[in-house]
């Protein structure tokens, strides 16, 4: 079982309850890309085709679907390392870590938003902190083994080093994405 998968002990829900609840994570999604987390309610509901107490049902509060969402979003992400299986390591690392900022980037809100509500030292917390740990893991180490990765670096430097720079403020997308180049470039080994 996946780190951040539901409890087994969680009922089976009805296909058009799993439907409804899908079309709320994702009117979610989109309405918290666009306006921030501090959309109503109501708006998500209207924009999945589902009265709020549908959305209440499956969310009963508000933390509750900031949660389902940012869960989801940690498991697409992870799930996207499949993506650069193919390539070659140093690609497949830095393509990785490209989503991975913009992840970052959009994910900030949802954390700060959650944290008030269930502390930094919450299970949802730590277990997406395991699985994309896991993730970024794997790829940092393939890039190593190959030498293209100094191996004095931990996937935990670099995933602080590429979350700090996402989230600057006051900068533009393409400002974000030299830095972030010019940072990545600095994980090639250096000649000794």
């Amino acid at each position: 079982m996946n780190p951040i998968d539901t409890p087994a002990t969680e009922r089976p829900k009805r296909a058009d309850a799993r439907r409804n609840e899908e079309k709320l994570l994702g009117a979610a999604r989109e309405a918290f890309a666009e306006n921030g987390v501090e959309t109503s309610l109501e708006d998500i509901a209207r924009r999945a085709g589902v009265g709020i107490g549908t959305l209440y049902r499956h969310f009963p509060t508000r933390p509750a679907l900031l949660e389902a969402v940012y869960l989801e979003e940690v498991q697409a992400i992870c799930a996207s390392a499949d993506e650069f299986a193919g390539l070659e390591p140093w690609e497949a690392l830095t393509g990785w870590l490209r989503l991975y900022a913009g992840f970052a980037a959009t994910k900030r809100a949802l954390f700060d938003e959650l944290l008030p509500y269930i502390g930094q030292d919450a299970e949802v917390f730590n277990s997406c902190k395991t699985v994309i740990r896991t993730t970024g893991d794997a790829l940092l180490r393939r890039a190593q083994e190959a030498g293209a990765v100094r191996p004095d670096v931990t996937f935990m430097d670099v995933a602080r080093m590429v979350g700090g720079i996402a989230v600057i403020r006051m900068a533009e997308q393409q400002e974000i994405e030299r830095i972030l180049e010019v940072a990545l470039d600095g994980l090639r080994p250096r000649p000794t």
